[in-house]
Order: structure tokens, then C-alpha cells, then sequence
């Protein structure tokens, strides 16, 4: 054998060990990479997995705060934490027998800022379960209120305004007559508002053309260039527009004012009747000398009660600045609601001058109205969620 054959054959297995050693070398590296990779997905599924648990403890804990509605139930599987399935849509009709009354609130910011609604609670001592807004008619339906309105855990409610505000004339505005609804020159907003508030889905409370019986409004008959019998017309038209729209997930509100500043108006006469209303609103507020809510809005109830028995929820509320009778006048009217078995619930007017009220009304104007406030509400069963 000679030498060059020597030291190749001895080479031969050295080459053969470094070759293991370089195969051992990378499978060990790529190992180290594999696991980093398993480590990293499991970490993400784990994850995903304690949000989802996370999610369902606080929606059984703290009750429904997106869409409400949300009621305890089985065990849900892991498919089901790390994708949750949306809430489902409710049919309107679950609002109109509550386990209770509701409390909602007409803020400013309503119905956008949650930091508003979480103040209410923190001053009352429980969460609104509506939120009241104004919508005139020159702007168009924003269905991002309404889930605005949702993931508070409060039922919207719009008060849908025929006109373009006090600032262009308070009573007077011909663009917006009565008459003009009646003969369908509103039809193509009417329509597009509806295929909107359809398309959302979500039950919606409208509250439209409010406190008709007053003087105070462009669609009040009597007052610009109306007649009597329009307003009923009125009514009819846009409710059958909705109704044409698909829009059937609207709770229609008919909301008179107190008879106390308008005492000669013909309730009756403005009702459309019960096939185009589902709820009658009241708006009514304690002032002078008023020291109980039967002062304020006893009177007016009991003509509603003789023209229709469809629940009655109070749209408008609050009492104007008094040292020695706003909180009186709030404490009884919480002993007063519990006496109403037909009386949904109310909406406090949360504001005061600078925010668009003739009065302070807001129920914490003083450290005494606000104490009255939360122990007269303490005292009122409440509906558990949106829907009881």
C-alpha cells in the first residue's frame, strides 16, 4: 500500500465524522427553531384562549354591555371563546315587558360618550338602560348612534325632529309644514332615514314630532300655516314609509307634553290611533310650586288612559332649581313611578342651561337632589338589561 493510499484511507473516516458532526450540528439548530416556532403558536392559542374565557366571565359578571340583551348561558365550547359568535339581534317587541322600569338619560353627548353614561352611574348609584338624542331633519341616519347606544347597554332612543332647529325660526319654518309630509315631499329623506334604521337591524325607538300639543314647534297644527287634522296625517305617512322600508324594528313613540301650559288642546284629536303607535311618551317637568310628580303629570295621564291603554314611558323629566322643593319633588317621584304599573320608565333631561336646557334640570344640580336621586332610584325595581 503506498503512502498517498495510506493517508486517504485514513482520511476517509475523518471526512465521515465531520460530516455527522455538521448533519447532528443543523438538525440540533433546526430543532431549536421548530421549538421556537411551537412555543410561539401555543403561546397565541393560549392566549386567544384566556381572552375568550376572560370575555365570556366578564359579560356573565357585569351583565350585557355591547347590544345588551346578553343573558347568562351554557358553558360555551373553545370554538366558541376564541370566535365568539355576535350577539343576537332582539325583536322589538321584548322591550315592552321589562321585569321593571327603565332608567334612562338625555345628556349631551348622547349617545356617544361612554364616559358620560359611566359619570350617570357613578352619581346614581346604577347604569341607564336608554339614551335619548335629537336628530333633526336635515341630517341623515348614522346607524354608528345606535351601536353607540348598544355597547352602553342602552336602548336608543331618537327624537326625530321635522325641522331645522330653533335658530331658523322656532314656529315658523314653511319648508317643513305639515302639509308638506302629507303630500310626500319629505318621502326621499323619510325613505333613505328608513332603509337605514332597516338595515341596522337593532331595535330603535323614534320618538317623532314631540309634544305635537304644544305651540312651540313648526309642526304643531295651528302654528305654521297647519290644520287641524294634519298631524295625524302626518304621522301615518311617515309611518307607513318605515313600514314600506322594512323598517319594522322601530318602536314608535307618540310623546305629548303636560296638558299644564296647553289645557285647551284635544289630546284625542292627535292621536294617529294604536295601529301606528307601540309607546305613549309623556314629557313633563316639575316647576314652581310643584312638590309631586302627581302635581305634574297626573292630569295628563288620565286623558291618555281614557284614549289608548299602550304602556306609557316619560320621555322628558327633571325639576327645575328649588332649595326646598327639587328634592322633594325627586324623591316622590320615584315613590310615584313605583305606583305606575303602566309607566315604562322615564328619560331625565341630564342638562342644564348651558347645554340646551330652559332650566337646570340636571338631578345632581345639588349635593341634596343628587342624594335624593340615588336613594329614590334605590327604591325602584329596574329592568335587569335592555328587554328585563
Amino acid at each position: 500500500m503506498s503512502e498517498t493510499t495510506t493517508m486517504e484511507t485514513s482520511a476517509a473516516p475523518q471526512a465521515a465524522a465531520t460530516r455527522r458532526r455538521k448533519k447532528i450540528h443543523w438538525w440540533s439548530r433546526g430543532s431549536g427553531i421548530r421549538l421556537r416556532i411551537w412555543m410561539t403558536v401555543n403561546v397565541v392559542l393560549l392566549g386567544a384562549l384566556c381572552w375568550g374565557v376572560m370575555a365570556a366571565l366578564e359579560l356573565d359578571s357585569k351583565g350585557p354591555r355591547y347590544a345588551g340583551l346578553g343573558r347568562p348561558a351554557g358553558a360555551p365550547g373553545i370554538d366558541q371563546l376564541i370566535h365568539p359568535a355576535p350577539p343576537p339581534v332582539p325583536d322589538k317587541s321584548i322591550f315592552g315587558t321589562p321585569n321593571g322600569k327603565y332608567f334612562g338619560v338625555a345628556t349631551p353627548e348622547a349617545p356617544w360618550s361612554s364616559g358620560e353614561v359611566d359619570s350617570i352611574a357613578d352619581k346614581a348609584g346604577v347604569r341607564p338602560t336608554m339614551t335619548e338624542y335629537f336628530v333633526r331633519w336635515t341630517a341623515d341616519f348614522d346607524p354608528k348612534g345606535v351601536a353607540r347606544a348598544y355597547e352602553h347597554g342602552t336602548l336608543p332612543v331618537i327624537s326625530w325632529e321635522p325641522w331645522d332647529g330653533e335658530e331658523a325660526g322656532h314656529t315658523e319654518q314653511p319648508a317643513f309644514a305639515l302639509s308638506t309630509i302629507v303630500s310626500g315631499a319629505h318621502d326621499d329623506y323619510i325613505r333613505r332615514f328608513a332603509q337605514g334604521v332597516a338595515a341596522q337591524k337593532w331595535p330603535v325607538a323614534i320618538r317623532f314630532a314631540h309634544e305635537m300639543n304644544g305651540i312651540w314647534y313648526p309642526w304643531s297644527e295651528g302654528k305654521n300655516g297647519n290644520h287641524k287634522g294634519e298631524y295625524v296625517q302626518a304621522w301615518k305617512h311617515v309611518h307607513d314609509v318605515f313600514t314600506q322600508a322594512g323598517a319594522t324594528n322601530v318602536i314608535w313613540v307618540w310623546s305629548a307634553n303636560i296638558i299644564r301650559p296647553v289645557p285647551g288642546t284635544d289630546l284625542a284629536a292627535l292621536y294617529p290611533g294604536d295601529d301606528y303607535v307601540d309607546w305613549v311618551g309623556l314629557t313633563g317637568y316639575g316647576t314652581k310650586d310643584e312638590e309631586s310628580a302627581t302635581d305634574t303629570f297626573g292630569p295628563t295621564l288620565d286623558i291618555l288612559r281614557r284614549i289608548t291603554h299602550k304602556p306609557v314611558l316619560i320621555t322628558e323629566t327633571g325639576r327645575e332649581p328649588s332649595t326646598a322643593l327639587k328634592a322633594k319633588w325627586t324623591t316622590d317621584f320615584f315613590g310615584w313611578l313605583n305606583r305606575q304599573a303602566d309607566v315604562l320608565g322615564f328619560i331625565w333631561f341630564e342638562r342644564d342651561r348651558d347645554q340646551g336646557g330652559k332650566a337646570d334640570w340636571r338631578f345632581d344640580e345639588t349635593p341634596e337632589s343628587q342624594r335624593a336621586f340615588a336613594d329614590g332610584i334605590a327604591t325602584v325595581k329596574l329592568a335587569d338589561g335592555l328587554g328585563g
